[in-house]
């Protein structure tokens, strides 16, 4: 998985920096980077997993930046089952 970070000083959508500090303080990480990276992480995994109208319909719900990174991956020819997803995040 490829990880696209934003260049430094580059703008950032408002409702992406706050969907950002609510990561890093819930996910407990130490820095806003690290919290960046676990979301990508997440939003590509769920990109290859998630098809059809709920594709659509998560990425509208997502900030602009965060629709960017999930719609971004091609959906994966077979669905991973929820534990098989979870480990490869882990």
């Amino acid at each position: 998985m490829i990880h696209e970070s934003r260049p430094t000083g580059a703008p950032m959508d408002t409702t992406f920096g706050l969907l950002l500090e609510k990561i890093r303080y819930e996910g407990a990480y130490p820095t806003r980077e690290r919290a960046e990276e676990s979301l990508r992480a997440v939003l590509g995994a769920l990109g290859r997993q998630v098809t059809g109208d709920e594709r659509v319909a998560l990425a509208a719900a997502l900030p602009e930046e965060a629709a960017r990174v999930f719609t971004a991956e091609v959906p994966a020819v077979k669905q991973l089952p929820g534990a098989a997803f979870v480990r490869e995040l882990a």
